[in-house]
């Protein structure tokens, strides 16, 4: 325990006056042994010294004086067959308060005195021999209820005092029955009086008066069981549980339920307001796609397939524990998000007039971080003022006023070069899509019955003058040419997308050339369009500028480039991969696996926040005329795009980070090198920083699993562990359920590998594709995510206005005043750390979220290992020979460093998607 106080400081629990250190568990060696019939023995007759600890800074709990004293007991020990135990009960109080609140709040006080109290009873790990059924304790009340309840702490702890028989058992189980009016979050139970010593049950959970949910609430000790070690006491309990999380997929689900269960995208549209609202059901055999956390609100009116929009402010169905909670301070992000698009956004489309709807230049976009922009407040000026807008917002006098983004915090012209385009390519906010070039011309895997012939029309002579003296051959043998490939994703689109008001696309392929520094350098790009006609250019190929005029195409072609990055980027990497096809192991692990099971512990902060994050973006970001359909090139179409991919390239099995990079041709297995593959771009800092990350998952994972999985046999005859895996697949993804690519859960490997791949996608995976939005995003020039004209040749109307004015024309290619200020305030938001973040190597009650002081030390090993990375990558990012993350006016790469501060800060890997 020696580097677990040298890394936490000591715990919260070690250092109260009333709770003794962990260490008092059972010995490590007797960890997976059941405790029988431990001797209970009165507290005074015991000697237990514990030494008092620095007082912790922030927020101190209220605690009743009675809770230091010495409890009395009249009955000599000798004789005894009664004693007295007692429970210290932790709860966290909301930071704010509405009238409502305080009125329930009052009666629930005064109740509190007449009998209406918060009821706790204890339950054995053993079965009474009489009864047949779990030992249990007498009732009893949290005391000081009532005198307690204007207390101001942050925590405030109460007291239960139970009488229990000596031959009671260790408790494995603790009922709350609420009698109040009011919710309470239960944080933590402790109980003191055992011959073990403290034994600890973490909450974390809402528990509902009775009189919204009856039954009698359920927590499990830190100990952890897997199905078939489960105690006699506990089985029940423990199938009764899982029963009612799973609920009976009817009914509309109140926002105080805590049910899951599973359900199609078809809430997206609102078609009861329009059919240009209406949207595609996602998810089934026409269009595939994971399922989201069913909410069984009613069909719309004007279709019986499409659920009913709940549209913003009103909160979407999640699970009650799966919600925010509330920030310590004010600047929460999802309520800033929340502000945001319910807010400033009608505020901006009121502001910006129809005459005022593109840049004129490039100095009015840089006005947005200097002087900001005017909004046309009128009533909503008070609103605006009590809103809790972005740090990058201040809302001064009617002025909304942006951050400078990053990406111009070094140097404000690097996004013109050609050399910071293909750095972003490996170390900016969509790392993931590069890939080394196999073939050439690179070919498509489209049905040439649909979509014709589509052999690439990029020609050796296009690009054997930049390929330092090799032949094209040479290149692809040596490994010096990469393509950014998004030809197939947008070309069945393009037509569509093309005939809505104001997008203009292509399909593209870039390709790089590896030099002998390391960087890559664009040699050529291909502009795609579909054939309309036997004579149709459709295809077109530009090179690296030689005259003023190419220089402007040029331009003009990246930015296409990363307008089509942009949408591959928000709707397959980020959305699909890591929030979308998450969700489904999360809802089946919630319905199949017990608190009780060390899988789900271990999953268990790497779940936070996911559900509700989700519900948020189906109600406001990837609904119908949602941010991604009014900011991203693809339009009305993004999701069919989103799911045109799941159905097409995504692959679980693929998805663990080195399975990914040999895919992408970025590395080659090597059993010689430190993570068993070699990567063909040795300073590819996504993929440096991001295989240190895997393995300290992936050994910590190892560990974890084989503590409670020595062998097969064990994995094979879990059934909660494989009814969550079951259910994840042909249930969650049940349109894929058929595929032979699935892991089978049936050895100690695969389900290392299996976990290890969750957690990387909750946490580094998507770190690395988030939290750089508004960094690199921010500054729309550098990454449009959206294009509104195609480029002209010679012969087009266009090319005269081209020619008379290249900077105006390129201006009116990019999104519009309204687009941009609102693209930036949303990504703004999504780039934001909240200030109850817990990043990777943290978690909640970091010494007792187990019972398993093994297990505790290994965490805290792996929390090690994470300030050991992340000094690591600090270290790479001053090194001058690594010009991909060091130089002049480049952008260290710090998406991965694991810690953060609150705020947008370009680094920070969070647990969980959470944002």
């Amino acid at each position: 325990m020696a580097i677990s106080k040298e890394i936490m400081g000591g715990s919260m629990i070690e250092r109260s006056s009333f709770v003794s250190s962990t260490n008092v568990f059972l010995n490590q060696k007797k960890q997976n042994m059941l405790m029988v019939n431990p001797v209970l023995m009165p507290l005074e007759r015991r000697r237990v010294v514990v030494p008092l600890r620095k007082v912790v800074k922030g927020p101190v709990a209220a605690v009743s004086e009675d809770l230091v004293k010495a409890v009395p007991f009249s009955v000599p020990a000798e004789k005894a067959e009664k004693f007295k135990v007692r429970a210290v009960v932790t709860v966290k109080n909301k930071s704010k308060e509405d009238f409502k609140d305080t009125i329930v709040k009052n009666l629930d006080a005064f109740t509190d005195k007449i009998g209406r109290n918060i009821v706790l009873q204890l339950v054995s790990t053993e079965i009474d021999p009489k009864t047949k059924a779990p030992k249990k304790s007498n009732e009893a009340v949290l005391k000081d209820w009532s005198k307690k309840s204007n207390v101001k702490a942050e925590r405030v702890n109460y007291i239960a005092e139970f009488m229990v028989n000596s031959n009671f058992g260790v408790p494995g189980a603790i009922t709350v029955n609420n009698k109040h009016q009011m919710e309470f979050f239960l944080e933590t139970i402790t109980l003191e009086g055992f011959a073990c010593g403290p034994v600890h049950f973490p909450c974390n959970s809402w528990v509902q008066s009775r009189k919204d949910h009856p039954g009698k609430r359920i927590f499990f000790s830190n100990k952890p069981y897997l199905p078939n070690e489960t105690p006699g006491g506990l089985r029940s309990l423990r199938e009764n549980e899982l029963r009612e999380i799973r609920g009976d997929g009817k009914g509309v689900r109140k926002l105080s339920d805590r049910v899951y269960d599973f359900d199609v995208y078809n809430d997206l549209g609102n078609p009861d307001r329009g059919i240009e609202l209406a949207r595609p059901l996602l998810g089934g055999e026409k269009i595939p796609y994971p399922r989201r956390c069913r909410t069984g609100r009613l069909p719309s009116d004007t279709d019986m397939h499409a659920e009913s929009r709940v549209e913003k402010p009103l909160p979407m169905y999640v699970p009650r524990d799966e919600q925010f909670e509330e920030s310590k301070l004010d600047t929460f992000s999802a309520s800033r998000l929340k502000g945001v698009l319910h807010n400033l956004i009608p505020s901006l489309k009121a502001s910006i007039s129809a005459n005022n709807h593109e840049f004129k230049g490039f100095s009015e976009i840089d006005n947005l971080y200097s002087e900001g922009v005017l909004l046309k407040i009128g009533l909503q000026e008070e609103l605006l003022k009590k809103l809790p807008l972005p740090k990058v917002v201040s809302n001064n006098r009617g002025i909304i006023k942006y951050d400078t983004p990053k990406i111009l915090s070094k140097d404000r012209f690097a996004w013109l070069r050609d050399d910071e385009f293909g750095r972003q390519a490996i170390a900016g906010i969509n790392p993931v899509s590069i890939e080394r070039l196999k073939a050439f011309p690179p070919v498509s895997n489209l049905d040439p019955k649909i979509y014709g012939h589509q052999e690439s029309a990029i020609k050796e002579e296009h690009i054997v003058g930049y390929l330092n003296g090799m032949t094209v051959q040479q290149a692809l043998e040596k490994n010096k040419l990469f393509i950014l490939d998004h030809h197939d994703a947008y070309l069945p689109f393009l037509d569509r997308i093309n005939a809505l008001d104001g997008r203009k696309a292509y399909a593209t392929r870039t390709i790089f050339f590896l030099t002998p520094l390391g960087t890559l350098k664009p040699i050529a790009i291909e502009l795609s369009l579909p054939p309309s006609g036997p004579s149709s250019r459709s295809k077109r190929v530009v090179t690296p500028a030689v005259d003023a005029t190419t220089n402007w195409t040029w331009q003009l072609a990246k930015a296409h480039v990363c307008s089509n990055d942009a949408g591959v980027h928000q709707l397959v990497n980020h959305w699909l991969r890591t929030h979308a096809s998450l969700e489904p192991f999360i809802l089946a692990a919630h319905r199949q696996m017990s608190a009780l099971h060390p899988i789900f512990k271990l999953l268990d902060p790497h779940m936070r926040y996911t559900l509700e994050i989700n519900g948020l973006a189906r109600q406001s970001l990837i609904n119908a005329d949602g941010v991604i359909e009014s900011c991203f090139t693809p339009g009305r179409y993004a999701m069919e795009i989103s799911a045109a991919a799941y159905k097409g390239s995504w692959r679980f099995d693929m998805e663990s980070l080195p399975a990914d990079l040999i895919r992408r041709g970025m590395a080659v297995p090597d059993a010689t090198q430190p993570h068993g593959l070699k990567l063909l771009i040795e300073d590819y800092p996504y993929a440096t920083d991001g295989l240190q990350i895997w393995s300290a998952i992936e050994n910590w994972v190892r560990t974890y699993v084989n503590r409670y999985y020595p062998n097969s046999s064990l994995i094979c005859n879990d059934r909660e562990l494989q009814a969550w895996y079951f259910e994840s697949i042909n249930v969650g993804h049940s349109d894929l359920r058929n595929e032979d690519w699935w892991p089978t859960l049936d050895n100690a490997d695969n389900l290392v590998s299996v976990l290890t791949t969750l957690i990387w996608l909750a946490s580094a995976q998507h770190a690395a594709l988030n939290f750089g939005q508004y960094p690199y995003g921010g500054y729309v020039p550098n990454r449009p995510p959206l294009m509104r004209r195609l480029i002209p040749e010679e012969n087009d109307p266009e090319y005269a206005i081209f020619l008379a004015d290249p900077q105006k024309y390129f201006l009116s290619a990019l999104p519009g005043v309204l687009q941009t200020t609102k693209f930036m305030a949303v990504v703004d938001t999504l780039s934001t750390h909240s200030p109850d973040e817990e990043y990777l190597g943290e978690r909640q009650q970091p010494s007792i979220w187990t019972g398993d002081t093994e297990i505790v030390d290994a965490f805290y090993e792996f929390s090690a290992e994470m300030r050991r990375i992340e000094k690591e990558i600090d270290r790479k990012n001053h090194d001058t020979s690594l010009r991909n993350r060091c130089g002049a006016g480049v952008l260290p790469y710090e998406l991965l460093a694991p810690s953060s501060g609150p705020g947008v800060t370009c680094r920070g890997v969070p647990n969980s998607v959470s944002i």
